[in-house]
């Protein structure tokens, strides 16, 4: 599917997002034609993490939470990594920005520890999703229906489980964009 003129976000949180589940989304969203811009807590580059311990690349952030505006994106993806997705949720601006691509029916695919994000934009409820299993209560609790399956579509709201899971993951991500707005994903909002 051709993403030609879709400009995407994707959050990066230095020393803490999971290497795999950030270069192959952005790989796959730029094969496809897709602009992709890393958004963050502050510009400059961002070290990934493999296994949440090793450290991986080094990528440039071009946008802060500060500055980047929902508005000007056709879809988000929000990678995992235990501290990476910890520290992305305890942001205001972060939390916030990913809300407002709900709230304007945007798609989303959030991997791994990702949705502990969604947990906190408060974007749950009685949406199904998948993500690494520690988080299903979080998304219990937040109203959401957790199930263990690789790649979980609901109305332009793409999850998963795992880098095991990135394939399937990016080909959903590439297909929700290409869609465009879900009416349905402002439901939850």
């Amino acid at each position: 599917m051709a993403l030609h003129n879709k400009k995407v976000a994707i959050l990066i949180a230095p020393r803490g997002t999971e290497e795999s589940e950030f270069i192959e989304p952005k790989k796959a969203l730029e094969e496809a034609g897709a602009k992709v811009v890393a958004v963050s807590f502050e510009k400059g580059d961002g070290q990934t993490v493999n296994g949440d311990l090793a450290l991986g690349g080094q990528y440039v952030i071009n946008e802060t939470f500060d500055t980047a505006d929902a508005a000007d994106f056709d879809g988000l993806v929000i990678p995992g990594g235990t501290v990476g997705a910890d520290r992305l949720r305890g942001n205001a601006g972060a939390v916030g920005f990913v809300r407002k691509f709900f709230e304007q029916k945007k798609p989303v695919g959030a991997i791994c520890h990702g949705p502990w994000l969604l947990v906190e934009a408060d974007v749950l409820q009685g949406r199904t999703i998948t993500s690494f299993p520690t988080l299903k209560t979080d998304v219990e609790n937040a109203g959401g229906h957790w199930t263990d399956r690789e790649v979980v579509v609901d109305q332009g709201l793409v999850t998963s489980r795992n880098p095991n899971d990135l394939p399937a993951f990016c080909s959903k991500v590439v297909e929700e964009i290409g869609e465009g707005p879900h009416d349905a994903q402002a439901r939850s909002a």
